[in-house]
């Protein structure tokens, strides 16, 4: 078979990172070739480069065996290369047909010709066996509805090669099924699909070949009918022993201070996210959990800081059930929180320094009196909280947005551990974008909170932090929580294996 699309020797790099390391992969017409890794791997930025939306440092690409540059999406249309992002990328007040044909619609004269238009894309959606509502405006679509618009707009345009970035992410069970159906029929007539993905129970569906990235590199290709979700998962995260490893010593077993009872949440498109999660924190304990992101680990922690209500379930603190109480109740009740996005839920960045440092605590003794604030009090805990913590800023009446992200994510944790009074943290990504050294400051923080008795929640897209910090790991996948047990050599596999949808036990 032909050859459709190949790179060569690809890098590229960003300030600090190195996306890509000299990437080769070739892919046949009609292939699909699933493309997975960890969050990190270089997996989108490989494709984006595809689709002309970065330009690579170095290397080469081929489409149909002829070198080609890709210096923007236009020509990667003009060469038949088509995207469909995880973010669908339709106008909502337009119909599905009016998307599909955005840009290029026939005209009769100086005006659209919506017959012409209309029947169009009729005619392709039954080429391809791609039904949609031609008539609907997109944002009454269905998520199946606005995906198959999606690939219907690429292939209206000419594309021969497809590139589908983690497109099951916002399916259900019923339209993945659906989809699969449809990428089947595309590489019957000749399509080539580069398929990019998370869900190794998926990839094992559908792809004919599986190429596995790590680290910005390639590890390996294997046709996927010889191989299986245990040995996907060891290439992608590595069969190493645990290094890094900053827990040293497992911690007694003491009370619980955090339980969760069969939890369920909604999502904000009122889906559920979470799915009947049970959990048991104890005291001195680091308990990891490990997924993927948008497998409901946002909605989970959102849910424990009383932020997003429950649908049904419970949760206690130290035996007392908080759901549903507001944020200020349960932060009072003992639970620390640092959240996944610095900017949006951790601190006004507007607000000076030390209003955001003591932004849980102004409304009480030493800070607040009867009428007024008690500004001697919250500049000295201000000052020993920047000192404490290494926050650099020039002092403590600069406006919080004027800091870097790793000085933010440094405020946020001295606000929330600097007191020693909470019982039960709550670390949702705390070292995302963060710098070497406070990576290493914030993770040794998190490691004396439990040291000193209390219990950490850490949830964390990057593996080596939650094999580095927990004592224990649950994976959260689909919304589901699965025991991946202590962290022992060997763990690493398994809790890959799990957060890309394997079940069982991996041989170790």
């Amino acid at each position: 078979m032909a050859e459709a699309i190949a790179v060569k020797e690809i890098t590229k790099r960003f300030p600090g990172v190195l996306a890509n390391d000299t990437v080769s992969i070739s892919v046949e017409k009609g292939e699909i070739r699933a493309i997975v890794g960890e969050n990190g791997a270089g997996k989108t930025t490989l494709m984006n480069m595809l689709y002309g939306l970065y330009q690579s440092d170095s290397g080469q690409i081929f489409v149909k065996g002829e070198v080609v540059k890709i210096p923007n999406a236009r020509t990667a249309i003009e060469l038949g290369i088509g995207m469909v992002h995880q973010h669908f990328k339709l106008v909502p007040s337009y119909t599905l047909a009016q998307n599909i044909v955005l840009g290029i619609e026939p005209k009769k004269g100086l005006l659209i010709d919506e017959a012409s238009l209309i029947k169009s894309v009729q005619q392709i959606s039954e080429k391809y066996s791609l039904a949609v509502d031609v008539n609907k405006v997109a944002e009454d679509a269905s998520v199946g509805e606005q995906q198959r618009a999606e690939i219907l707009k690429a292939l209206y345009r000419g594309a021969d090669i497809l590139i589908l970035d983690e497109p099951t992410a916002v399916l259900t069970d019923l339209e993945t099924e659906e989809l699969f159906v449809m990428l089947r029929g595309l590489a019957s007539n000749g399509k080539t699909i580069l398929f990019i993905s998370h869900k190794l129970r998926e990839v094992l569906a559908i792809s004919d070949n599986t190429t596995v990235m790590r680290q910005g590199r390639v590890v390996g290709s294997v046709k996927t009918s010889e191989t299986d979700s245990c040995k996907l998962a060891e290439m992608m995260v590595g069969r190493e022993t645990i290094e890094g490893r900053m827990r040293m010593e497992a911690p007694e077993i003491n009370d619980i201070v955090l339980e969760l009872k069969k939890v369920n949440v909604l999502d904000s498109r009122d889906f559920l996210a979470v799915k009947d999660v049970d959990l048991q924190l104890h005291s001195g304990e680091v308990l990891g959990i490990a997924g993927v992101d948008g497998n409901g680990q946002e909605e989970l922690t959102e849910a424990i800081m009383g932020l997003r209500p429950l649908v049904s379930g419970e949760i206690l603190v130290n035996g007392v059930n908080i759901a549903n109480r507001t944020n200020r109740q349960i932060r009072e009740s003992g639970v620390a929180y640092i959240p996944s996005d610095r900017n949006r839920a951790g601190v006004a960045v507007e607000a000076y320094v030390w209003e955001n440092l003591i932004a849980g605590e102004y409304y009480r003794p030493p800070y607040s009196g009867s009428l007024n604030l008690h500004t001697r009090s919250i500049n000295n805990t201000a000052h020993d909280l920047v000192a404490r913590y290494q926050i650099s800023t020039p002092g403590i009446k600069t406006q919080t947005d004027n800091l870097s992200g790793g000085n933010v994510q440094r405020l946020i944790v001295g606000r929330e551990l600097g007191s020693e009074k909470a019982m039960v943290v709550v670390a949702s990504q705390p070292t995302r974008g963060i710098d070497i050294a406070g990576t290493e400051a914030i993770r040794k923080t998190l490691l004396e909170y439990a040291n000193r008795g209390a219990g950490v929640l850490l949830i964390s897209a990057d593996l080596d932090e939650v094999l580095a910090l927990s004592d224990r790991i649950v994976v959260l996948y689909e919304g589901k929580h699965m025991d991946a047990g202590p962290v022992v050599d060997g763990i690493r596999v398994q809790v890959g294996h799990l957060m890309t949808g394997g079940e069982g036990e991996c041989p170790v």
